[in-house]
């Protein structure tokens, strides 16, 4: 599976970077916003089953960096995986900074609702980082950073795992998907949003996975 990482000039790059400029490019043109309030609506009034809020809940609350820093830090003090701890945490900075920059500068707003579901142990919030943003980054929801640090976790997680589950590591795509929904679902993001950040983390990762030569881990190594 060592072809799924790319490089820049890749035709993978431009394909996914030409998505995410397509979906940033709605995004700020407001085009799809009526459409998806009228989504986000169902979505609220569908809430309210204990069971699936609170499973919803510890769901996207897996995806916040301060859960996702710990894990990529026992990586990278550990030998054997040193390699892969150190991509993570890059990726896991360059994910969340860059997620907030992008949200002030398309400015595009959160949902705005309120939960009509039951009653969660905390309050969902939003996490985004970005400094000189006048705190747009927290209002603003393209691209969401959930989406994106999960499918780079994700990505990253399935080509590790590939040669030793290589039927079976495709599941952990799952992961990412199910995030992207439970945004929606905890309304703090539209669809757009976690669309753009989905294919952002996947290229994200593909890249720095490539530059920082994640293959070497398949290599045999010295004694």
């Amino acid at each position: 599976m060592q072809n799924i990482l790319f490089g820049i000039r890749s035709r993978t790059f431009f394909i996914l970077l030409t998505i995410f400029l397509i979906c940033t490019f709605i995004a700020m043109s407001q085009s799809t916003m009526d459409s998806e309030k009228q989504f986000m609506t169902s979505v609220q009034e569908s809430a309210g089953n204990p069971s699936i809020d609170y499973g919803v809940w510890l769901l996207t609350e897996s995806g916040n960096v301060f859960v996702m820093l710990p894990f990529s830090i026992i990586l990278l003090i550990i030998r054997k995986t040193r390699k892969i701890g150190m991509i993570l945490l890059i990726l896991l900075v360059l994910s969340s900074l860059l997620t907030g920059y992008i949200k002030c500068g398309v400015d595009r707003d959160r949902p705005f609702l309120d939960w009509l579901g039951s009653e969660l142990p905390f309050e969902v919030e939003p996490d985004s980082f970005s400094l000189f943003c006048e705190g747009r980054s927290w209002t603003a929801g393209f691209p969401s950073g959930h989406a994106a640090r999960s499918a780079m976790f994700a990505f990253v997680m399935v080509y590790v795992l590939s040669e030793k589950f290589p039927r079976g590591v495709h599941l952990i795509w799952i992961y990412p998907i199910l995030m992207s929904f439970s945004r929606i679902y905890v309304l703090q993001h539209y669809p757009l949003d976690v669309i753009g950040g989905f294919v952002l983390g996947v290229l994200l990762a593909g890249y720095v996975s490539k530059r920082l030569k994640l293959y070497d881990i398949f290599l045999p190594r010295k004694i």
